[in-house]
């Protein structure tokens, strides 16, 4: 069963289409990827899921509610995490889930009991009562995280929820992701870090100029720049025997660069039937970044 779908929105303003024929289907309770230079249309779509703007063609349901005809219903189902803090510094973390609580509509006692839970998931018990104005950038996120799952939503959208925080911030929020993620909440993710999107994402969609080019598992994506690279460190020339190998070589850094396709057992023995002891010998997997810019840039040349 899917949560999400898209199927041909188009969103135009002026002679610029921020949609172009936008297709999306991700499954419930996965964590999907929503990747995209800036300006691809990745906050557009968002938009366009949560009912907070309406298209001028195509189809999308989320939870299984139609976001024209049953928006209201498609905003009970959902909870939306922007990319500007949403809580009130002033309030303690406590108080700010009972008022998001009261806001969504829960009774004074239930909102108090949900935000109870909430702090105690999120890992802030601790400090509910404490000014949000006096937390880290992490515990203000896992916050606003946590304000947008009061209704415990079918789908939470993400857009960039780690944007401005240090390792530690981003660490707490992607723990808090996962969290969501495993007690069945679908999650879609924008996001500008390409290791944001490989650590948490099962599954992502690349978009640019407002249509979809690329998706699949990160694994998938990394392999269409090709396998696993050797570098070999020699002390002599290493140009004709980079020819040899058919690597790259680089002679002021005494290296070759080999792409592996039989193994890197059948690199080693090769190695050493021509006698050659390397002095280093390193193996790097393909990443999200370098195939993140190769379906990129391919898609600019078109």
């Amino acid at each position: 069963m899917h949560t999400l779908i898209a199927e041909g929105l188009r969103k135009r303003y002026g002679d610029l289409f921020a949609l172009d024929g936008f297709d999306l289907h991700v499954p419930a309770g996965v964590i999907h990827g929503l990747l995209g230079p800036n300006g691809a249309g990745k906050t557009t779509a968002v938009k366009a899921l949560a009912t907070l703007i309406d298209v001028d063609e195509g189809t999308a349901s989320v939870a299984g509610f139609d976001v024209r005809t049953q928006a209201a219903r498609v905003r009970r189902s959902i909870g939306l995490v922007g990319q500007n803090a949403a809580v009130d510094e002033i309030l303690s973390g406590h108080q700010n889930l009972v008022m998001f609580g009261r806001l969504y509509g829960l009774a004074k006692s239930g909102a108090q009991t949900r935000a109870a839970e909430l702090l105690e998931v999120f890992g802030l018990a601790e400090a509910a009562h404490r000014p949000a104005k006096t937390y880290s950038g992490g515990m203000r996120r896992r916050l606003d995280i946590a304000a947008g799952l009061i209704l415990t939503p079918a789908v939470l959208f993400l857009d960039e929820p780690t944007t401005g925080l240090d390792p530690r911030g981003r660490n707490e929020v992607w723990t808090s992701v996962r969290e969501v993620a495993g007690r069945g909440t679908t999650v879609l993710l924008t996001t500008q870090y390409l290791d944001e999107a490989d650590q948490l994402a099962s599954a992502i969609t690349v978009v640019d100029h407002g249509r979809v080019i690329a998706e699949g598992t990160p694994e998938q994506l990394k392999r269409r720049v090709g396998g696993d690279r050797v570098t070999i460190t020699l002390r002599g020339p290493v140009t004709d025997l980079a020819a040899r190998l058919g690597g790259v070589a680089d002679e002021d850094d005494h290296t070759i660069t080999i792409e592996v396709t039989s193994g890197l057992a059948a690199l080693v023995r090769t190695l050493d039937d021509l006698g050659i002891v390397p002095d280093d010998l390193r193996l790097r997997h393909p990443t999200l970044d370098e195939a993140f810019l190769a379906i990129t840039e391919k898609e600019a040349a078109r």
